[in-house]
């Protein structure tokens, strides 16, 4: 068995059983993917692929082989990032996968300290739904995610908080909402609503609200973007529902943000990794900049730990920053 044959297998399963997609990945041809796999279906005495005509589908042992796979696939790349550590400690790549406000306003003052510090280090930035970043680090092609909701996704990830946020309700200059004292969420239910398309997950802060009261909520408009949002609010399409870090001064002066924190239970943003990952030096001091409580030898432990109350028990000795 080769590496070369899992990894045909795993990326042939990623790109929904098309061979020539995975060819064009991974830089060969169709034939040699369909060679490979059929040596490794030889060695191990089974089939992994069921087929009919043109048709690919995956036998109950190609199921299980590709998750061991990609485990396997995962730990001989930590076992080339552990060398890289010391050939080269200041090269390599950093892969965050993360929701769009991170992105837009969190993240860019942290990553602009970081590139003047690791100029060689490529940085690349996914953005996607909780859904799609659990996904990414799970499988390897991010080295972690940075997100709030959507837990539900990451059950197989280990979860460590770095700061709470709460939202603000976004109108128009001069809308009603303005001219009340203290907004209820009556208030904001009886408002069309532009707000995240996971916003009201099961578990969310916003979702939990309303399910409270028993009121409902006229969502009228989702996006993943919070500039979207925004853009919608302007054109009058509802009121928003977004993180009150997302105020931009300068670019959001036409619109009012009005303090939603007495609706809505704060919000924590955490970062979610592999057990088995293999942090690079300067991933650990990434961290420790988006979140100062976060030191290596904190998360080195709660890496090491596999039962979840030690786990708890060391991430409980801090408050956590709000923003």
């Amino acid at each position: 068995m080769k590496l070369k044959q899992l990894e045909y297998l795993l990326e042939t399963y990623n790109q929904n059983l098309n061979m020539s997609e995975a060819a064009r990945v991974l830089n060969t041809t169709q034939p040699g993917i369909s060679n490979g796999i059929k040596r490794l279906e030889q060695e191990l005495g089974v089939d992994l692929l069921t087929r009919k005509g043109k048709r690919l589908g995956m036998t109950p042992a190609g199921e299980r082989i590709v998750v061991l796979a990609r485990e396997a696939l995962q730990k001989v790349g930590s076992i080339e990032r552990a060398a890289e550590e010391f050939l080269h400690e200041d090269r390599g790549s950093l892969r965050i996968a993360t929701t769009h406000t991170q992105a837009r306003y969190v993240l860019p003052d942290h990553i602009k300290h970081f590139r003047e510090k690791y100029p060689q280090v490529s940085l690349h930035i996914n953005q996607g739904t909780p859904a799609q970043l659990a996904e990414l680090t799970l499988n390897g092609e991010a080295d972690f995610a940075i997100a709030t909701e959507g837990f539900e996704h990451f059950t197989s990830l280990i979860l460590i908080p770095c700061y709470t946020w709460n939202r603000s309700i976004v109108v128009p200059k001069g809308h009603p909402l303005t001219r009340v004292g203290r907004i209820t969420l009556a208030d904001v239910a009886r408002e069309p609503l532009v707000t995240y398309v996971f916003g009201f997950a099961g578990g969310s802060s916003v979702a939990n609200a309303f399910t409270r009261t028993g009121l409902t909520a006229n969502v009228t408009f989702t996006a993943t973007d919070t500039d979207v949002i925004k853009k919608y609010v302007r054109l009058g399409v509802g009121i928003g529902i977004i993180a009150s870090m997302a105020k931009e001064q300068g670019v959001d002066d036409d619109l009012e943000f009005l303090d939603a924190s007495h609706l809505f239970e704060p919000s924590v943003t955490h970062i979610g990794l592999r057990r088995e990952i293999f942090l690079r030096s300067y991933m650990y001091e990434f961290i420790e900049s988006f979140a100062e409580h976060l030191k290596r030898p904190l998360i080195e432990k709660v890496l090491a730990t596999t039962r979840r109350d030690e786990r708890e028990a060391l991430l409980s000795g801090f408050t956590l920053p709000r923003r």
